[in-house]
C-alpha cells in the first residue's frame, strides 16, 4: 500500500444557507437544490420533508408527529496521491444527526446516506460509454469499477474514517428503473416488506467491489422500494432511529429526483417493475433539472479523467494491483 495516499476529510452544515463548495460535485442531490432563485426555498423545503418524514416514521411518544429534527451534515473527502499537498475530491456523504426535541440531546444519526464520487462519474459516463460506442451488444470493460472500489474500502478501513465515525456506512439509492421487484414475506418494523430483483443490476455490481452488499426494503407509507447498501447487518447492527434517519432523508431526495418512482400516486404491490415514464405522479415544490444533472454528470467525469485518471494512472494502476485488505 503506498504510504504516500492520505485523506483529509472536512465537513459542512446542509441548512436552508448552505452553499456548495467549489470542490463539490454539481450533480449531488443537496448541491443541486442549492442554486437558483429558489435556492434557500428549496433547503428549507427539503429539511421539512425530511424532518416530516422522521416524525411519520418515529411515531412512538411522539403524539404530537414533532418531537425529532433532523440536521444534516456533508462530508467531503480528499485524497493526496503523492503527499505533496494536491488533493483531488473523492468522495462525498452524508451524516445524519438527530435532535429529540424532548430530552433536548442529540442522538447519533448515520453516516453514508448520499454517495457521490468523481471517479464513478469517469467510470459510468466516460470510460462506459466510450467502451460501447458504435456496439450493437452492451459490455463491461473488464476491471470496472475496480479501482473506485479499493479507493472506497480503503477509506473506509482508514484511521481517518475511524476516528470520526463509530459505524460502517449506510448508502441508499433508488431502485433500477430496467428491472422487476418482487415483494417477499419479511417485514421490518422500521425498514418495511423487503423485495428481492430478478437479476442483479450493474449499480450491484459495482458496489459490490465497494465491498457492499445490497437489501430492498418498502417502509411504511412509501411508493416504492428503497436499495439499501451496506457493510455487516443492515437490520441488527443499526438503531431504529438510525434507519430512520436515513429513510427520511434519502426518500425525501427521490421524491424530489424520481418523483415518478418515490412520488407516484400508487403504491408499489407484490410484483414491481418502476418507471421514469410513469405519468401518475405528484410533483414537488422543490426545482431540479434532471436533464442537466445528467450532463453534468458526463462533464465531472471529463474533468476527472483530465486531472485524476490521466495524471496518476500509472501509479494508481499499481497501488490497485498491490492492494489488499
Amino acid at each position: 500500500m503506498n504510504k504516500d495516499f492520505t485523506f483529509t476529510l472536512k465537513s459542512i452544515c446542509f441548512d436552508e444557507n448552505y452553499r456548495p463548495s467549489d470542490n463539490t460535485r454539481i450533480t449531488t442531490n443537496f448541491a443541486n437544490l442549492a442554486r437558483g432563485k429558489r435556492r434557500q426555498e428549496n433547503l428549507r423545503d427539503t429539511l421539512s420533508m425530511i424532518n416530516n418524514r422522521f416524525n411519520d416514521l418515529a411515531s412512538w411518544d411522539n403524539p404530537n408527529g414533532d418531537r425529532y429534527s433532523v440536521q444534516l451534515e456533508i462530508v467531503s473527502v480528499d485524497l493526496d496521491i503523492k503527499g505533496d499537498g494536491h488533493k483531488f475530491p473523492t468522495i462525498e456523504i452524508l451524516k445524519t444527526n438527530i435532535f429529540d426535541n424532548k430530552t433536548k440531546k442529540h442522538v447519533e444519526g448515520m453516516v453514508g446516506n448520499n454517495f457521490s464520487s468523481y471517479v464513478r462519474d469517469y467510470d459510468f459516463s466516460v470510460l462506459l460509454l466510450d467502451h460501447n460506442k458504435g456496439k450493437d451488444n452492451f459490455t463491461v470493460p473488464e476491471n470496472f469499477g475496480d479501482l473506485h472500489g479499493k479507493l472506497f474500502k480503503y477509506f473506509v478501513s482508514s484511521n481517518i474514517y475511524k476516528n470520526n465515525f463509530n459505524k460502517l456506512p449506510v448508502i441508499c439509492l433508488s431502485v433500477s428503473d430496467n428491472k422487476i421487484y418482487y415483494r417477499t414475506e419479511n417485514q421490518h418494523p422500521v425498514l418495511g416488506f423487503e423485495y428481492e430483483p430478478n437479476e442483479p443490476s450493474l449499480t450491484e455490481q459495482y458496489f459490490k467491489k465497494m465491498g457492499l452488499q445490497v437489501r430492498y426494503f418498502m417502509p411504511r407509507n412509501s411508493a416504492a422500494p428503497l436499495a439499501f447498501y451496506f457493510f455487516g447487518d443492515l437490520l441488527n447492527d443499526y438503531t431504529s432511529l438510525e434507519l430512520i434517519s436515513t429513510i427520511s432523508t434519502m426518500e425525501t431526495f427521490q421524491k424530489i429526483y424520481r418523483p415518478e418512482i418515490y412520488n407516484a400516486n400508487t403504491v408499489a404491490g407484490k410484483c414491481y417493475q418502476p418507471s421514469l415514464q410513469h405519468q401518475d405522479h405528484s410533483l414537488t415544490r422543490i426545482d431540479y433539472d434532471r436533464e442537466e444533472r445528467g450532463q453534468l454528470a458526463i462533464k465531472q467525469g471529463h474533468f476527472t479523467k483530465e486531472h485524476f485518471i490521466k495524471p496518476y494512472q500509472k501509479m494508481l494502476e499499481q497501488w490497485s494491483a498491490n492492494y489488499t485488505l
